[in-house]
């Protein structure tokens, strides 16, 4: 058996002798063992590695054997941790076990025994991981499509939906880039008893200004340049269905004005048109920004707002719920070999260590992004090593996002390397985004009004002007 496959032990006993005779026979029953003799020793290895099992003295000479356990559960909350003592009795097992051990064991013990009960406890962590996936499965198919997730932030979000999808309620869902807000929006639509009506997804970011309140309202033939014949807006497509209106905060306050009108009097009118059009649908927005600072800086309406927070729905980042990583990679693994009709492949221990270790500051989609290329670039093999995923993965930078400053003995101007810095970021974020505004600001976490009067005090108004 290579070490690829074998489960990894950590042996924590300050009693040298007896922690290498405990190791040299678990490395005889095919684990991969480590030893640590104190506390803080174990725990800095549990930092560096996700170990599948810790065997853990109860009495070490730095601190409680407890400690340990804690700090390696509070890590990787599906680790077998098992508690062995000389000293031990009732009181310190039931303490251990409610910690979340899955024995305590007196010494002296059979090491065959020590082998046996790591074993049941990876086969248990197993079928408990199996059990969780089918689980998935079955929400995937019938209840909550892709949204999977066993964390206690999901659950709670699982529990607002079951809850929220057979009202009308307008729902207002918060969350960073690539958390699945429209998969929520899609999973309240198609739980709901307007599933077999249309969903009408509109994005604010991704419609330049002039043309978005056609996109969502409609218009009239004639209306302007361009528009040789009328148009359905997505208000009327979605009539009887639900409309998804993501990236809400980048909303322009004058089409703010109109939507506010629209969610009031349930109807709208056509660009060039004066009739107005009832409508009945249900709306999902969603957004990645505060939109209650955007409304104390004046950049969102706060009636709007009430009117889009009537059920608020957050969705934790990737990186609060490390828990569900390897169900969500597993999935995407199994989706990823369907879609591209390659046989099925499994990860290694160590990329899904990779995975949960990673801080995926681009969330679940990055996730899905980087277990697609992982497959691709496996091949032939039927396991999905470490070296498979992207670079930024497996070696992420580790410079700070901010320069190195070289403080002189005369020292420096504050304002002036504030402003520098400040010039920098405005300055990237605008080459990002094409010129983009409205983009920009989002990116900065700023209000357009904002950003436009940075530009002015920050002598950017060329960059202004061509970002118009």
């Amino acid at each position: 058996m290579s070490n690829r496959t074998q489960p990894t032990v950590l042996v924590v006993d300050d009693e040298a002798e007896l922690r290498g005779m405990v190791a040299e026979s678990l490395a005889n029953d095919g684990f991969v063992a480590a030893q640590a003799a104190t506390a803080a020793e174990a725990i800095e290895r549990v930092k560096a590695f996700a170990y599948d099992a810790i065997v853990i003295d109860l009495r070490l000479p730095d601190a409680d054997g407890m400690e340990v356990l804690d700090a390696a559960l509070d890590r990787y909350p599906d680790v077998v941790a098992l508690m062995m003592t000389g000293f031990g009795g009732v009181a310190d097992a039931v303490s251990a076990i409610k910690r979340g051990a899955v024995d305590f064991l007196i010494k002296p013990f059979q090491l065959s025994q020590l082998s046996r009960v790591i074993g049941a406890g990876l086969e248990q962590r197993r079928l408990r991981q199996e059990n969780a996936e089918l689980r998935a499965q079955l929400r995937d198919r019938y209840r909550f499509d892709s949204v999977i997730g066993q964390s206690a932030p999901m659950q709670q979000v699982f529990a607002t939906l079951e809850l929220v999808a057979p009202m009308n309620s307008t729902v207002l869902i918060h969350g960073e880039t690539g958390t699945g807000k429209e998969l929520i929006a899609r999973t309240i639509h198609h739980n709901s008893p307007r599933a077999d009506q249309r969903f009408v997804a509109f994005n604010a970011a991704a419609i330049p200004e002039p043309l978005a309140e056609a996109e969502l309202f409609g218009h009239a033939k004639g209306a302007f340049t361009g528009a040789v014949s009328a148009r359905v807006g997505r208000f009327e497509l979605a009539h009887r269905g639900t409309l998804f209106i993501d990236e809400v905060a980048l909303m322009p306050m004058a089409l703010q004005a109109k939507l506010l009108r629209a969610l009031q009097e349930r109807e709208i009118e056509r660009v060039g048109e004066s009739r107005p059009i009832k409508f009945d649908a249900r709306i999902v927005a969603a957004t990645n920004t505060d939109l209650r600072k955007l409304v104390k800086e004046g950049a969102f309406r706060e009636d709007l707002y009430y009117r889009l927070n009537v059920i608020p729905i957050t969705l934790p980042p990737l990186r609060d719920r490390r828990e569900d990583i390897p169900l969500l990679a597993r999935h995407f693994v199994q989706k990823s070999c369907r879609n591209n009709n390659v046989p099925p492949r499994v990860l290694t221990q160590e990329a899904v260590r990779l995975l949960m270790n990673y801080s995926w500051p681009g969330n679940i989609r990055q996730l899905e992004n980087a277990i697609e290329h992982a497959v691709a670039m496996t091949g032939a093999e039927k396991e999905i090593p470490v070296t498979a995923f992207p670079e930024d993965v497996v070696r992420p930078a580790s410079s700070s996002f901010f320069p190195a400053v070289a403080i002189p003995d005369e020292g420096i101007n504050f304002t002036s390397v504030v402003s520098q810095l400040e010039r920098e970021l405005i300055l990237k974020c605008l080459e990002k985004t094409g010129g983009n505004k409205r983009q920009a600001a989002r990116l900065l976490n700023l209000s357009r009004t904002t950003l436009i009067d940075k530009l002015h005090r920050l002598n950017l108004a060329d960059q202004e002007t061509a970002a118009s």
